[in-house]
Formats: structure tokens, sequence, C-alpha cells
């Protein structure tokens, strides 16, 4: 495939989980060698088709900023691949517990599987809960969907709450709609979610207000379909160097940003006339 052709095959593709969606990126961008100068603008094109995608803005930022950029691609897709984050998520989770998500939660539905013991009740999150329902009925593991409208009782039965974060940066994170209250609904039940932050979610202050941006209007916050969750409500974090937590007892005045993993590329968010 031509590689213009290829990045407007993943600018269009939707529905695929980060991982995917880097390795493709990473390989039509190594595609530009002879043509370096489209760089920037392939950046822009995938970054505005797949605002709520934080692991595609690390890539293209760090491509951008390199100085071998199509080798750093291919380095960033053999990072992605090598991600620990699911890994620490199976190891962390209680025997035979209770897990309680919102929606299509990619890591924590391959940890609950991969477990086997634990049972899950998966609060909907604009349609996408059935699919997460079937994915783990396929495979014999005890599961419940539960509307937003009874997410309080889905995270009372719970041991553990797990939110999926889109993207995160200075002291918030991106998910999907309905984590907001999943997770103000845990704060009060003295269960503070986990949150797991997959490889190149963690973004710079200029690239993470760049991202709330394009996600969140502000005239019509009700519109979106994504939530942005202060991190004081917030309790451990599993990412791909391990666990962290948040005193509960301390958050609301030591909070501390998250550390961006890639550079503030901002060129490439400047809009593409394509």
């Amino acid at each position: 495939m031509h590689p213009i052709e290829h990045l407007r095959y993943v600018a269009r593709a939707t529905g695929a989980d980060p991982v995917s969606l880097v390795n493709e990126t990473a390989q039509a961008l190594r595609g530009l060698r002879s043509e370096p100068a489209g760089l920037v603008l392939a950046a822009r094109r995938i970054v505005e088709r797949h605002p709520t995608c934080a692991p595609l803005w690390w890539l293209c930022a760090s491509v951008l900023a390199a100085a071998e950029p199509f080798e750093k691609a291919r380095e960033l897709s053999d990072r992605m691949d090598a991600d620990e984050t699911t890994n620490h998520l199976v190891d962390a989770l209680p025997a035979d517990a209770t897990v309680c998500i919102v929606g299509w939660n990619p890591t924590a539905l391959e940890a609950i599987a991969r477990r086997g013991d634990c049972r899950a009740i998966i609060v909907d999150s604009f349609g996408t809960g059935d699919a997460a329902v079937s994915a783990l009925e396929r495979l014999d593991i005890d599961v419940q969907g539960v509307t937003l409208e009874h997410a309080a009782i889905g995270v009372q039965m719970s041991d553990v709450v797990i939110l999926d974060a889109l993207g995160c940066g200075g002291t918030e994170v991106l998910s999907v709609g309905g984590s907001h209250a999943v997770a103000a609904l845990a704060y009060c039940n003295n269960l503070p979610a986990w949150t797991v932050t997959r490889l190149g979610t963690r973004l710079p202050v200029e690239l993470w207000n760049a991202m709330k941006l394009a996600n969140r209007d502000a005239d019509a916050p009700w519109r979106s379909d994504v939530d942005v969750i202060p991190r004081q409500l917030l309790g451990r974090f599993i990412g791909p160097t391990g666990i962290s937590d948040i005193d509960g007892n301390t958050a609301s005045n030591t909070v501390q940003n998250f550390v961006g993993e890639c550079p503030a590329s901002t060129e490439m968010l400047v809009r593409s006339a394509m």
C-alpha cells in the first residue's frame, strides 16, 4: 500500500485498540522515508482524526521531535508491543474479586480474561458495554452489564473499580463517558478507582490542553462522549513501570501533575487544510 493511502486508512480507522493504531501509524509514517516533508502534515491529520487516542499523539509528537524520525517510529512501535501495563494489572487484581469497569476497557477486559477468577460488572457507556459483556461471556467469565443509572449499585457490589485512561495530563484524566460519575461513586464508597495509564497516555501539558479542547465543547460539554476526571478522585495508577498510589488523606493538597512521556511538538496542532 502506498504510504499516503496507508495514512488515510489509519486516519479513517475507528474502533481499533491503541496498540494496533500505534503500530499501523508507525508503519505508515516509516513509509514516508522518501517524502520526509510530509511528516508534519501526516501527524496533524492523525491527531485530528483520533482526538481521544493519546498514544497516537505520543507517537506523532515523539517522531516529529526525533533526529531520526523513521527509526524513532519503529522504536516506539516496539515499545508499545512490549508494554507491561496489562501484566501489572493482572498481578494486582485480588483473588476472586468483583471488578467494575466502564464501557469497553481493553486493558481491564484482557486482565479479567487472563485471571479467570474475577467477576465483572460493566457499566454501559454509549452502548459499548454490551460488546464488553459479550466478549467476557464468550470466555465463560461471570459478567453483568448495568446501565449508568444503576452504576451506584454496581460500585457498591464491587471490590475494585478500574477506569481506562484515554489520555492524561496536568492533574486530569480523559476517559469514556460515565467514568467521572463512576469515579465519584467509588470515591464516596471509600473505593478510589484504579486507573490504567498505558504507554503513551501521559501527555505534556501543551498537548494535554489541546486534547481536552479537541474533545470538549466549552459551551455544551454535555454533548461530549468522554469525561475529564480530576486526579483527586482516583486512587491507584497502573502503567508501564508498575503501580503508584495516591494517599487518600493528602491527595487534595499534594496531587502532582502527570509527567509527559513525549516532547511538546506543538507544530502538529496547527489545523490541517486537508
